[in-house]
């Protein structure tokens, strides 16, 4: 199905409804909930998902779990989604909170394949193999460090909203303490016990998925001798090995014989 309301397919008699969705740029969906548990995952864009309990922002291509009856916003950066509504009872592993979670590459091709699927598909066949086989793979996701749990101390809550509406990478810690009127020691202690992360991890993994895909090059001469010594670096020589003694952890090929050299 695609750009379908949940709405007029939720009453339907299956575990499984899988729903593209196309998004206006910058769109935001208001609080809401869903009776069906939610898989929800961004083929293309980024995501927030905000919850009572915190904030989840993700780049594209990973997902959220989003559990039944969850009150949730979402604020998304030019996404199309490809989404699962799950009857709970289909799916009595999933997470009591949201968690972001990667996607595979066979889950990737098993959603983009579920959304072609009738509403009603037959129990029996190739689409209920499908969607057995794509509830297999959700069940198997890791999850991701992407998510940002809001402090229960208003100030602090209101302020990690704040940046997590736009995250700046030049917003020191000292202007966060100036304005709750502490020390940037009592910040940090303050951070961690309301939230359960660093200062700077939390900003990371906020600003993380905004970030471009493609790795960026180390800059300078130490950067680039870092890249080469983290690197293990592939060295094939031409030596026979010797024939009494074999080696036979290191794999042969036609008389070449592959060293791996891991330098540390």
């Amino acid at each position: 199905m695609r750009n379908v309301p949940l709405a007029e397919v939720d009453a339907l008699p299956r575990a499984v409804l899988a729903i593209s969705t196309d998004y206006p740029p910058e769109h935001v969906l208001p609080a809401h909930r869903h009776r069906r548990a939610q898989f929800l995952y961004g083929a293309t864009g980024s995501m927030r998902v905000e919850t009572a309990d915190g904030s989840w922002t993700v780049p594209t291509r990973r997902a959220v779990l989003i559990p039944p009856e969850t009150d949730h916003r979402v604020v998304m950066s030019n996404v199309t989604t490809r989404s699962l509504y799950l009857e709970p009872s289909a799916v009595p592993w999933f997470p009591r909170r949201c968690r972001a979670v990667d996607v595979s590459p066979l889950l990737r091709e098993l959603l983009r394949a579920a959304v072609d699927v009738a509403p009603e598909y037959p129990r029996r066949g190739r689409d209920a193999t499908l969607i057995s086989l794509l509830l297999h793979e959700v069940s198997r996701c890791a999850p991701l460090p992407l998510e940002l749990p809001w402090p229960r101390h208003e100030g602090l809550r209101a302020r990690c909203q704040s940046f997590s509406d736009a995250p700046d990478v030049h917003d020191p810690p000292s202007r966060w303490a100036a304005e709750l009127h502490v020390s940037e020691r009592t910040l940090h202690r303050m951070f961690r016990a309301e939230t359960g992360l660093s200062f700077a991890l939390a900003g990371t993994s906020v600003r993380a998925p905004r970030a471009p895909a493609a790795r960026r090059r180390p800059s300078g001469r130490r950067g680039r001798r870092d890249a080469r010594v983290r690197e293990p670096r592939r060295v094939h020589h031409d030596v026979q090995p010797p024939a009494r003694h074999p080696a036979p952890c290191l794999p042969h090929l036609g008389g070449v014989t592959t060293v791996i050299l891991c330098v540390t």
